[in-house]
């Protein structure tokens, strides 16, 4: 009933119904969009281990009602992928991709149950809602629309969802560019999580993101002689590594402002308070102020970590009993570089602050820096599509602190870009990874009513 009343009350699809031959479609398959996201949010595919052939016999389900042709292969036992296509012209294609695969969470910390999708109080709640069960089903239903409208594509469009994104994507995304190119050799576009449609007063701005960080995983071995808990030495395995995660977390790297980034924080300079509003303005004239620096990473950290290459400790190892000094142990860097930072020069740049040779440096996981253009067709009808549902709504090109797999496309010189159809205050984008992650049951038929428009003009123009 819940559902139904949101239906009723949504305002977009008022536009969509005067949109010719697929408004019907679209009518229904935004209106089943909250429901078939509450179902997908009780499929587990929480990684590890991930299980995402869970969630790829889900949308093998629908897939086969709708008579549309689905490929799902595993890239190891239980790690699923599953891809579909409706055919079109000649025009290269466009890719809706999204990831089964979902982060653990706390049952103790929520007031749901996270592994079911609850409807509360105009909410949808459940692990994955926004990262990205949400959005994989807004694309899903898009999807199933302009399949279900037989209109004539200038272009492919390909609903492709993935394993292991949160954990890197190389059982995923990465596995399927090696095992089947096939899939993405006339591909030219691609619509990925990453951005968000912030909603402040009655301004709305939607990100779209163009590149993001790069991620470098570090793991610090640090070696010494063992011994007993009650006779202290002079230097053990623990207190280098101590030393050295103490070098590198209070290390602030040099701060520097690329042109997207200052691009981006010049278009919501105005949004800021009047203690931010003239440095946004003019970012890298500020970015040398030491006292500006730490006000702005009190007040935003995110915005804080665009401006400089970041390390976060964030795991340790080390004895298995308290009274027993170990040989060995381990300590994990989560390192994110500006796009502009070289891997190797860095990592040696850390072997300099850590000053130790008996502290080895080992990379579990680094990407490549890649990012994509603005002036695309696709990025105008994004930006027209969102005008015409949300009219004096505005797009601003965004820089990603986190990663993404839109990284793996870009590297293959296919144009990406993070866009959500979604609609919130920033308020409620903290259950991302968090406690009590929701969406609201009229974003998501809202969401789903842009998507589609957005597909239909860009597909059949």
């Amino acid at each position: 009933m819940i559902i139904q009343q949101y239906y009723k009350k949504s305002t977009l699809l008022c536009a969509l119904l005067l949109i010719s031959l697929s408004a019907g479609a679209a009518d229904q398959f935004a209106k089943d969009a909250p429901k078939r996201l509450v179902e997908y949010l009780g499929v587990d595919t929480v990684n590890p281990p991930g299980n995402e052939i869970n969630g790829a016999k889900f949308f093998a389900k629908y897939l086969k009602q709708a008579g549309i042709k689905y490929y799902i292969e595993e890239s190891a036992p239980g790690r699923a992928n599953i891809w579909a296509k409706i055919s079109g012209g000649n025009k290269p294609g466009i890719v809706l991709l999204n990831h089964m695969d979902v982060v653990p969470a706390n049952k103790k910390y929520w007031g749901t149950d996270p592994y079911k999708g609850v409807v509360k109080d105009d909410f949808i709640f459940g692990r994955g809602a926004l990262d990205m069960k949400g959005l994989g089903i807004s694309q899903f239903q898009a999807f199933l629309s302009i399949a279900a409208s037989k209109q004539k594509l200038n272009r492919d469009l390909w609903f492709v969802a993935t394993a292991d994104e949160e954990a890197g994507g190389l059982f995923g995304a990465g596995w399927l560019i090696k095992q089947h190119p096939e899939i993405f050799e006339n591909v030219g576009f691609l619509i990925n999580e990453g951005g968000s449609g912030i909603k402040s007063g009655n301004n709305v701005t939607f990100s779209v993101e163009v590149t993001q960080k790069v991620p470098l995983w570090l793991r610090l071995k640090s070696t010494g002689r063992p011994g007993h808990g009650s006779r202290p030495q002079v230097e053990t395995s623990v207190t280098r590594l101590l030393k050295a995660g103490h070098r590198i977390t209070s290390m602030n790297f040099k701060a520097r402002a690329l042109e997207p980034v200052k691009k981006m924080f010049a278009s919501i300079a105005s949004e800021q308070t009047d203690a931010f509003k003239d440095q946004y303005a003019n970012i890298a004239d500020h970015i040398d102020d030491t006292e500006f620096m730490m006000k702005l990473q009190l007040a935003n950290p995110s915005h804080h970590s665009l401006l400089r290459d970041t390390c976060s400790a964030t795991r340790m190892e080390g004895s298995s009993k308290i009274n027993v000094v170990p040989a060995e142990v381990m300590l994990e860097l989560d390192c994110r570089l500006l796009p502009d930072q070289n891997l190797d020069l860095f990592q040696q740049q850390l072997a300099l602050i850590i000053a130790d040779p008996n502290i080895e440096i080992e990379r579990i996981m680094g990407f490549s820096a890649a990012s994509s253009g603005t002036d695309t067709r696709l990025f105008q009808q994004i930006k027209s599509t969102t005008a015409k549902l949300y009219p004096g709504s505005r797009i601003v090109p965004t820089v990603m602190t986190g990663f993404t797999d839109s990284h793996f496309f870009r590297d293959l010189g296919i144009t990406s870009y993070g866009f959500s159809p979604f609609v919130d205050k920033p308020v409620n984008y903290g259950g991302i990874h968090g406690n009590n992650e929701k969406i609201s049951v009229e974003n998501m038929i809202n969401g789903t009513a842009l998507t589609t428009e957005l597909l239909r003009s860009f597909t059949t123009d």
